[in-house]
């Protein structure tokens, strides 16, 4: 009688447990932990595609234990994917919630963004396009598709819905538009990778080093989630992060003068016509 007893409990607990996942809002719901005041090394979390915030759940207690003080944003999951919002809207939308932070406590150290899947492409693009490395201290990437992957190509036809997606497919413009220029000197990329990714299969997870030591890819073993549970994979990630504090601060200040989520053609055309103004 005692364990059928039990058993009802457990039942019982999780039935709450899965009704409270179900509420609205709750899997981006996340508990302030941390105090950013003067805290010297802060990371954000970006997560990707049909994602959120709460995916990061056992990679944020470890980082916290480590000593790290970790914030996440909402970009949407599900919702912002298929509402059309591009990789170079999500990384402005970082760029502003990001700048409004600093603002908010000035004496937080520099920035370290640690991306998974499509969440690396928009860490990516917010240091190297949208001045982000005036920030940002290291970006660690986790099964990130740098190269576009191949699945991409099943959001084509639906591509006015699905914009991030098409984005990813590989020699996008978008990539191009990425990849065009050299990786800011002042902030570490590194590319953590396993050929067990079927999301971000070998070599599309590669960045192009140029021999340069700032540049890295590590290859490690697992599946696009265990990336983010791993516990192996996280020693992977605490050593980059110890290697990038290693190399000393960025220089920090207010980003200005910058607009993102726009391609130059579409700047263009905005400063022809007077409307586009400076980020802030």
């Amino acid at each position: 009688m005692a364990g059928v007893l039990r058993t009802i409990r457990r039942a019982a607990r999780m039935v709450e447990r899965i009704a409270r996942e179900l509420e609205p809002g709750t899997l981006n719901r996340v508990e302030k932990q941390t105090d950013f005041r003067n805290h010297p090394r802060p990371v954000l979390l970006v997560h990707g595609w049909f994602s959120y915030r709460r995916t990061f759940d056992v990679l944020e207690r470890r980082l916290r234990r480590d000593g790290y003080g970790v914030f996440s944003l909402d970009l949407g999951g599900a919702r912002g994917s298929f509402l059309g919002r591009g990789i170079d809207d999500l990384a402005d939308l970082v760029r502003a919630k990001v700048e409004r932070i600093y603002a908010r406590y000035p004496g937080l150290g520099p920035l370290t963004i640690v991306g998974h899947s499509k969440g690396g492409l928009v860490a990516t693009y917010y240091v190297k396009k949208l001045g982000g490395w005036r920030r940002t201290r290291a970006v660690v990437t986790l099964g990130t598709a740098h190269r576009g992957t191949p699945r991409a190509w099943l959001g084509l036809p639906l591509a006015p819905l699905v914009r991030s997606l098409v984005q990813m497919i590989p020699g996008s413009p978008f990539l191009a538009r990425l990849q065009d220029g050299p990786w800011p000197a002042q902030t570490r990329l590194v590319s953590i990778w396993s050929r067990d990714d079927a999301v971000s299969p070998y070599p599309t997870c590669l960045v192009d080093t140029h021999g340069l030591p700032h540049l890295a890819n590590v290859e490690v073993q697992g599946g696009h989630r265990a990336f983010v549970v791993r516990k192996r994979i996280y020693e992977v990630i605490a050593r980059e992060l110890r290697a990038a504090e290693a190399e000393g601060p960025v220089v920090r200040g207010p980003l200005t003068g910058l607009a993102g989520g726009r391609s130059p053609a579409k700047k263009a055309a905005a400063r022809a016509h007077g409307s586009e103004t400076d980020a802030a």
